[in-house]
């Protein structure tokens, strides 16, 4: 008898991601923001296969992008066989419910793409319960086109967590299990307190920065230890504490999870519990993708969200990462002969408006010895100050 093989890989879907050009966003911001939104996508398992922008002075109300340029999108989600349309907003459930009925495939917007692979990066009991609160808190208002378009849902991306089971019941239940998830974060945040309290004495640095600027790479640098770092979008969601001695001096490092523009509020809410470790820090350590082309833009959105859960007025380290990759002509410098030194970059505008600021490559281990200094001499500071008493140990 023959035996039968069969093929069990996940077909990867196709994806078209919209995207709306409002006045104030020039030409390059929007093929950045849809190029993030593609990276999302791949960080979630689809293919892009097309993007489609549109022009208008505000989103359209109904269904987002127009009716005209809507049927455009239809015609090529029928032509291609698209699985999903992508939007890098926000959409209404009226807008949800508009689009779905007219281009009748999956309709995901990029909150709901984000949850999405924060669920499926969650690996504690800590990580799950918040991704699964912020889910249901997304699903609330949409329950009534989930219940209408349940049919058509067969899982993949954006359908991951508590998603598939949770439409099946009605809001009664869904506001119940809301209940019982904030019940049982507020455990969660109890035992982390306590743990913090206990970690009181030393002094705390958090590394902070947009996803994928390298935090993990130079968690594992600085502590040698082996804390996951992937090319990918939020490949960091668990906040994860290391002891580290530079010299003699013993301080504590944390990984954060990376912000992103537009990070749902229903993430930075859930996820509060893992960002006071951030707020109750002593040192930020705000790395900087100095290689991406638009890493000032990127500054300002962790600015803003540090600002937003009061932590901006913080003692903090720019540490520019990836020097190795760093291009002149993406960032209207003349090009020159020789590639840019050390030393160019500790005099450049960088270095003076983002002060302390350290150069590195972590990947390549360029100008470690003086990013340690660095951190030395800022943990240092804070050490004589609490316990002047230790100054002999220096």
């Amino acid at each position: 008898m023959k035996q039968k093989f069969y093929d069990t890989a996940v077909k990867q879907e196709k994806a078209v991601l919209v995207g709306v050009m409002t006045p104030h966003v020039t030409d390059e911001q929007q093929k950045e923001y849809l190029e993030e939104l593609e990276f999302l996508v791949a960080t979630a398992g689809g293919e892009t296969v097309r993007s489609f922008t549109q022009k208008l002075q505000r989103p359209d109300r109904a269904t987002f992008v127009g009716s005209g340029r809507l049927e455009d999108i239809k015609a090529f989600v029928i032509e291609e066989e698209i699985d999903m349309v992508v939007f890098d907003d926000e959409l209404t459930p009226s807008q949800l419910r508009n689009i779905e009925n007219e281009l009748q495939v999956k309709i995901l917007d990029r909150n709901n793409l984000i949850l999405d692979i924060f669920a499926n990066r969650a690996q504690t009991a800590q990580a799950k319960t918040q991704v699964e609160l912020a889910q249901l808190q997304y699903l609330l208002p949409r329950l009534t086109r989930l219940w209408t378009h349940l049919e058509r849902q067969k899982g993949g991306i954006g359908m991951r967590g508590p998603g598939e089971s949770q439409i099946e019941t009605d809001r009664r239940l869904i506001l119940d299990k809301i209940s019982l998830l904030k019940d049982k974060l507020k455990q969660i945040d109890k035992q982390n307190e306590t743990q913090r309290k206990n970690r009181h004495q030393m002094v705390r640095s958090a590394l902070v920065g947009y996803t994928n600027v390298g935090k993990s790479t130079i968690m594992n640098m600085i502590s040698k230890s082996e804390v996951f770092a992937e090319n990918k979008l939020f490949a960091t969601l668990d906040t994860t504490v290391r002891k580290v001695v530079i010299e003699n001096v013993p301080f504590l490092l944390s990984d954060t999870v990376g912000f992103i523009r537009k990070l749902p509020h229903q993430l930075v809410e859930c996820f509060k519990s893992t960002l006071d470790e951030v707020r109750e820090a002593d040192i930020l350590i705000h790395v900087v993708d100095i290689s991406h082309p638009n890493f000032e833009d990127q500054i300002r959105t962790v600015n803003e969200t540090l600002k937003d859960i009061g932590a901006i007025d913080k003692r903090m380290i720019t540490v520019f990462n990836k020097i190795d990759a760093f291009k002149p002509e993406q960032h209207q410098l003349e090009q020159q002969a020789e590639p840019l030194t050390l030393d160019d970059f500790k005099h450049s505008w960088m270095a003076k408006n983002n002060s302390p600021a350290i150069f590195i490559s972590a990947t390549k281990k360029e100008n470690v010895d003086e990013f340690r200094d660095l951190l030395y001499q800022e943990v240092k500071a804070i050490h004589t100050e609490r316990y002047p008493y230790d100054q002999l140990l220096y």
